[in-house]
């Protein structure tokens, strides 16, 4: 049986194997009617990238390195998850590559260990212009999440803007001593848009903040962080009425330690986590959580790479996405 061709593509869609060649390779100047019509026609007949082709021809690989820092927390691996897909249907394949540390999110996205790619997408937990400072990224990088880095095409979520959102919506619903459960080590002092969205959602109402009510596990982003850091806040036998956790992992290791020591939620605490990870959904009780809108991020990140990698020069791209919260019987008003 002989491999599918582009011309066979081209004639089940209606175009010309050059057309075709366009959309799988993500070129500017392609309608959408075409993209839909040659990717209808690429399942149809049942074609796959030549990548060993492709790379002789143009001197590409048709790879592109998805770096997350880890898999065990539920929304790198749901974010990885969809820019697979999102690049596949630009002709193009991921290679995964999990970077724990910095030294290891520094070398996916300059050394050797991506040597093979022809362009990057990166989840950060690492500030990434620290990491290329000096240097010039061998191939196209675009960032996703984290703080955006100049001269480098980067997606930002709304996190300011969720966690403001979310802690409004536990003091409307009555709470007064938010607790909030962090993801470094205890003693750190936390920063960045979530807990300054956290301050001033408190501050609006006139609420002083009580440093006491930050907390913290051994680890940066695992469940038994949240427990550890809940247990550890039980223990101090301060008054709190809810949990604003900075993402759904540490929130559900937070609903097991309450859980454990008899505190009821939400009748007593309230719990709210962040990212809105598939997982929240399936909770005891189901967890409420800020949606940083993971398509629209996904999207506006493997746009801008198909356009980098289409010949694209032009100054980098800053897109910020929204945010909004999706409301369960975790924070239930009392």
């Amino acid at each position: 049986m002989t491999r599918p061709t582009l011309a066979d593509v081209g004639a089940v869609a209606g175009v010309s194997a050059k057309s075709v060649s366009n959309v799988l390779l993500g070129r500017p100047g392609v309608s959408a009617a075409t993209r839909a019509a040659v990717l209808a026609a690429v399942e149809q007949v049942g074609y796959t990238v030549n990548l060993a082709g492709r790379g002789l021809a143009s001197g590409r690989t048709g790879r592109v390195a998805v770096v997350v820092p880890n898999l065990y927390q539920p929304y790198f691996a749901e974010i990885a998850e969809r820019l697979i897909h999102a690049l596949e249907a630009h002709g193009l394949v991921a290679t995964l590559r999990v970077a724990h540390g910095e030294a290891a999110e520094r070398e996916a996205l300059l050394g050797p260990a991506t040597r093979d790619v022809d362009a990057v997408v990166v989840c950060p937990h690492h500030a990434v212009g620290d990491m290329i400072r000096g240097t010039v990224p061998p191939r196209p990088i675009v960032q996703l999440g984290g703080g955006p880095t100049p001269g480098l095409d980067c997606v930002v979520m709304a996190e300011r803007e969720g966690a403001r959102a979310m802690t409004r919506h536990l003091l409307d619903g009555g709470r007064r001593r938010i607790a909030l459960v962090w993801n470094q080590a205890p003693g750190a002092q936390p920063s960045g848009d979530r807990f300054e969205g956290y301050l001033e959602a408190l501050a609006e109402r006139g609420l002083e903040r009580d440093d006491r009510l930050v907390v913290a596990g051994s680890d940066w982003d695992r469940r038994a962080s949240g427990y550890e850091a809940m247990v550890g806040l039980l223990r101090s036998g301060l008054a709190f009425d809810a949990a604003l956790c900075v993402n759904d992992a540490i929130a559900v290791g937070a609903l097991g330690a309450l859980r454990a020591h008899g505190v009821r939620v939400p009748e007593d605490v309230a719990v709210s986590g962040f990212d809105d990870t598939e997982e929240a959904a399936f909770t005891v009780p189901p967890l409420s959580s800020v949606s940083p809108e993971q398509a629209s991020m996904v999207d506006a990140a493997v746009r801008m790479l198909v356009a980098r990698l289409a010949g694209d020069e032009g100054p980098a791209e800053h897109v910020r996405t929204g945010a909004h919260l999706v409301v369960r019987e975790s924070t239930a008003p009392r």
